[in-house]
C-alpha cells in the first residue's frame, strides 16, 4: 500500500469498476478518481462508452484505462487483471457493479434465462474477486465493494432473479469480509433502492415527485451520485473499521 503525498486519500491506490461505462458505475469511478486513484473501466461491450468514460476520467485530471471483458468468462476476467497489472501494477479497490437484468414474470422465464440473470452476477463478482485478492494481499491493503440492491431486502415482483442475483452478492459480501479481515482487506456492499436517470425504467416508470411520498420517505428518487458518494467513502483507507456491512441507499424507503 503507497502512502498518499498528493493530499488524495487514494493517490497511488488502482480501482477496477466493472460495467462502469454509465449511471452508478461511472459515477463511481469518476468519484474514485477525484480521490487520486488510477481507474480501470470494464465493459463487456459498449466500447464507444467506455472511451467516452476514459475520456471524462483524464479531464479530471486523472489516470484511466478501457478493460473489455465478459466477466463471466473467466479467461477473459485473467487478461482484464493482467492488463489492469501491467498498466498500474496491481489492484487495491474491487467494485463490483456489473449486472445483467430484466423484469418478467415469474412463470415466463426459462430455464437458461433464469441461469444467466439468477448467477451471472455472482459467478462475475467470484471471478473477479479471485483475481484481485492476490494483489490486494500482495499489498497488505484491499477494498472490495459489491453493489446489490433493495430488491434483495424487500423482494420486487417480476424480478426475482435480479432479487436471487443480488442476494447472493451479500452472503459473498460477509463470507470474503470474514475470511480475509485479519488481511486488512475489506469487504462491503451497497444497496441502491429506487435511482433515476437513463436505465432507471426497468422497474416500471419513474413516477412523479410527489407520487413518491407513500413509498420513499425523502420524495424523491436518488442520484448516481450519491451512490458513487457512498462506494468512495467506503474505498477509503481510513474506514478500516468496516467490513461485511451493507450501506443502504434509498430514501427511507426499506429500513433495516
Amino acid at each position: 500500500m503507497s502512502t498518499p503525498t498528493s493530499g488524495r486519500p487514494l493517490e497511488g491506490k488502482v480501482a477496477l469498476l466493472t460495467g462502469a461505462v454509465r449511471r452508478n458505475g461511472l459515477a463511481t469511478a469518476q468519484a474514485l478518481a477525484r480521490d487520486g486513484a488510477a481507474i480501470v473501466i470494464n465493459t463487456r461491450k459498449s466500447v464507444d462508452e467506455g472511451k467516452a468514460a476514459v475520456e471524462s476520467i483524464k479531464k479530471l485530471g486523472g489516470m484511466a484505462i478501457l478493460a473489455k471483458a465478459d466477466i463471466t468468462n473467466e479467461k477473459q476476467v485473467k487478461a482484464m487483471f493482467k492488463k489492469a497489472a501491467d498498466t498500474f501494477g496491481g489492484i487495491d479497490i474491487l467494485i463490483n457493479n456489473a449486472a445483467d437484468r430484466t423484469r418478467k414474470p415469474f412463470l415466463d422465464h426459462t430455464y437458461a434465462e433464469w441461469q444467466h440473470y439468477a448467477y451471472n452476477v455472482v459467478n462475475a463478482a467470484f471471478l473477479c474477486s479471485r483475481e484481485a485478492i492476490p494483489h490486494m494481499l500482495n499489498a497488505g491493503w484491499g477494498s472490495i465493494v459489491n453493489i446489490a440492491g433493495v430488491n434483495a431486502f424487500v423482494g420486487t415482483p417480476e424480478c426475482e432473479a435480479l432479487c436471487v442475483a443480488k442476494g447472493g452478492l451479500i452472503a459473498l459480501t460477509k463470507s470474503l469480509a470474514r475470511e480475509f479481515a485479519a488481511k486488512n482487506i475489506r469487504v462491503n456492499a451497497v444497496a441502491p433502492g429506487r435511482i433515476g436517470g437513463s436505465g432507471a425504467q426497468i422497474f416500471g416508470a419513474v413516477p412523479a415527485k410527489g407520487d413518491l411520498a407513500p413509498s420513499i420517505p425523502v420524495g424523491r428518487v436518488g442520484y448516481v451520485e450519491e451512490v458513487a458518494e457512498t462506494v468512495r467513502w467506503l474505498c477509503q483507507p481510513s474506514q478500516g473499521f468496516i467490513t461485511g456491512m451493507t450501506l443502504h441507499i434509498n430514501g427511507g424507503e426499506y429500513m433495516p
